[in-house]
């Protein structure tokens, strides 16, 4: 996906370009304009092709995609979750949550993302005898 400025770059070059015609020649209005209108749209299409071609891969394909981000992260129920619904705060926002019901405080881990409502499942630790299982900051476990 390319933003929606990109193509002024182009629009750009070709006023560049006319500018360089216009300062060797010296040209009528008319013809500076059709030439600035012409280069914008050869100059638009030729990158449009090329960059069809060969497309700009990101470091990052979930950058914006923030619900599919949270995939993994340990949040707290905030609003019960009834019937399958209700409110779970991860770091310093509320999202609403779909999941099995769960009382207000329970962890919860987000499996996914339906549009901007987060798929939870609850935080279930195995406890081995004797020793104590404790999520850390992210949610891992750490034994005390």
């Amino acid at each position: 996906m390319i933003v929606p400025g990109v193509y002024l770059i182009w629009m750009a070059m070709a006023a560049l370009v006319t500018a360089l015609l216009v300062f060797v020649s010296a040209p009528p209005l008319t013809l500076q304009i059709i030439s600035f209108v012409f280069l914008s749209l050869i100059f638009a299409f030729s990158a449009k092709r090329f960059l069809g071609r060969s497309p700009i891969i990101s470091s990052d394909p979930m950058l914006n995609r923030k619900g599919e981000r949270l995939a993994g992260e340990i949040g707290t129920v905030t609003q019960p979750i009834e019937h399958g619904s209700g409110r779970v705060k991860l770091g310093d926002s509320e999202w609403l949550a779909r999941g099995v019901d769960m009382a207000a405080g329970e962890r919860v881990r987000v499996k996914g993302t339906e549009g901007a409502i987060l798929l939870v499942e609850p935080l279930n630790l195995l406890v081995d005898e004797g020793s104590t299982v404790v999520p850390d900051a992210k949610g891992r476990p750490s034994r005390d």
